[in-house]
């Protein structure tokens, strides 16, 4: 494959995972708990569909023609999205919300950590941008783990069904796809071989913090990477790009 046709498909994976998890993190604005924790959430959806935004930027321009960010973004179908199943997990209640974001959000800081060294500058300055509010979101989820976990023994329940429930789809984040190795090898590209014992030790610190413990069952889901989705992405698709289909080159 073309460096410039890698360095698209490799940007669309890190963009669709950001994007994904910035809608379902959006559908909390105006149903937090609370209005402090409502209002978190919904900046913590901004920062991660910005970021996603600056790689849909970069996909367009490596893409050409009459692609922008929006075309990109809105007008592919489900198996052209290459996001982790992880991420398109439903809200079932506050805490899965809490477990997907935080079992995201210890990979995503250290895949940034590591990014911010790529050969490919543009991907390096983005990564470097993000890694500040991605450094706040692992420690906003963190908190609440041990909030909840090591709180009630209704929200210690809740937590360890979230956890369980879960699980299946972390592994998946560390299975690369044909994309991913191959941007390794071209170099602007972490190994994640070397991210995942570095997940797996912050996570288990923060669950044993919480009182709770990893399934035994460690079965894994995997198929998001390769366009082969859950039944819940159409529906967040469905929302996400009517406005672009509906009226096709809307703007504000």
């Amino acid at each position: 494959m073309a460096e410039k046709d890698l360095l698209y498909n490799y940007s669309l994976h890190l963009a669709d995972n950001s994007m994904i998890l910035g809608q379902r993190c959006g559908e909390w604005c105006g149903h937090g708990p609370v209005l402090e924790q409502d209002i978190a959430l919904t900046n913590i959806a901004l920062d991660l569909i910005g970021e996603a935004r600056s790689l849909y930027q970069l996909a367009a321009e490596l893409k050409g023609g009459n692609a922008n960010e929006d075309t990109v973004a809105f007008l592919r179908d489900v198996m052209a999205y290459k996001n982790v199943l992880l991420v398109e997990q439903p809200n079932y209640d506050w805490a899965y919300t809490i477990v997907r974001q935080f079992f995201y959000d210890v990979f995503h800081f250290y895949l940034h950590s590591e990014l911010i060294n790529s050969t490919e500058p543009r991907l390096s300055n983005i990564a470097a941008k993000s890694l500040k509010e991605v450094t706040y979101h692992l420690k906003w989820s963190s908190e609440w783990m041990i909030r909840l976990g090591d709180g009630t023994d209704i929200s210690r329940e809740k937590m360890q069904d979230a956890v369980n429930g879960l699980w299946e789809y972390t592994g998946e984040l560390f299975m690369p796809s044909a994309i991913e190795q191959q941007a390794f090898e071209a170099g602007f590209a972490p190994d994640l071989n070397i991210l995942k014992p570095l997940w797996q030790e912050k996570v288990e610190d923060i669950l044993a913090e919480s009182t709770l413990f990893i399934p035994e069952n460690n079965y894994q889901q995997k198929g998001g990477k390769t366009g082969v989705h859950s039944e819940h992405m159409g529906y967040i698709l469905a929302d996400m790009q009517y406005l672009q289909r509906a009226y096709p080159g809307a703007n504000w």
